[in-house]
């Protein structure tokens, strides 16, 4: 039984209830220096560059960018936030085809998203990138193995890019015919954003920027903010400047100006 429509309610509500929070503060962001920017410090120097090569490899082939970042916080904001911005800040994959790839890892919160461009979204697709991260990635982080869980997620990620996509498929299938109903917890977790959201709304009144406002005849209007802030503000915050080090140079590498809506998973360990 599918629970895709479930769950796509549920991750539609508590996106807006980030919104009316404005729970997506400006992140520092680090700078792009290179295919593989460890960040975390979860790799030795040798790894960094087998990854970076191989990366390199893939992408001379194809022009599809794939890069790997790990990062020491998510600075309480949700993976899925800090990976989008991250990856528009980063200018992923080319302009033209938005064929760029970001893996994400946040270790202290235990935390990791594969972000899929918009040009990629229909070979790698959200159930494709979940069953990555469950099935290669996240066994391998819950034994310790940071090495190992990226380099099975790039792994799976280059396998399915360059058209040996079946097995991950059957997987995928496998894990919707098995999936259950919406789970209880998340249930409850939908219930209370809900409740929180519409008691922003009803106590709105005569508030200030950003907020409801009655109109006169009836009706509400949405009064808005300051430039700049709430949501989405700071998109490239950090980028110039030290933020988080540890990445291993690509010699000038440089996103191509793509972008992503969002697409892709998230997962734990």
């Amino acid at each position: 039984m599918r629970k895709a429509p479930g769950a796509a309610l549920l991750v539609l509500v508590l996106w807006a209830g980030l919104l009316w929070t404005g729970a997506a503060a400006a992140l520092d962001l680090p700078p792009l220096t290179g295919r593989v920017v460890d960040g975390a410090g979860l790799l030795r120097p040798e790894e960094r560059a087998a990854l970076s090569a191989t990366l390199k490899a893939h992408e001379d082939k194809t022009t599809d960018q794939v890069v790997v970042a790990t990062v020491p916080s998510l600075q309480g904001t949700s993976v899925e936030d800090f990976s989008n911005r991250l990856f528009r800040a980063w200018g992923l994959g080319t302009r033209a085809k938005n064929n760029g790839v970001l893996l994400l890892v946040a270790p202290t919160e235990r935390k990791v998203r594969i972000e899929v461009g918009y040009g990629l979204e229909g070979a790698l697709t959200d159930a494709l990138t979940k069953v990555i991260i469950a099935s290669a990635v996240g066994p391998k982080f819950k034994a310790g193995d940071f090495p190992g869980g990226i380099r099975a997620g790039v792994d799976g990620i280059l396998g399915i890019l360059s058209g040996d996509a079946a097995e991950w498929q059957r997987r995928a299938e496998v894990r919707e015919d098995s999936a259950g109903g919406l789970d209880p917890i998340l249930v409850v977790i939908l219930l209370v954003v809900i409740g929180f959201v519409l008691m922003r709304l009803l106590a709105g009144g005569r508030g200030g920027p950003g907020r409801p406002h009655r109109r006169p005849g009836g009706g509400w209007i949405v009064v808005p903010g300051p430039s700049g802030g709430g949501f989405g503000g700071g998109m490239g915050g950090g980028m110039g400047g030290g933020g988080m080090g540890g990445g291993f140079g690509d010699g000038g590498f440089s996103g191509g100006g793509g972008s992503s809506g969002g697409g892709g998973a998230s997962g734990e360990w």
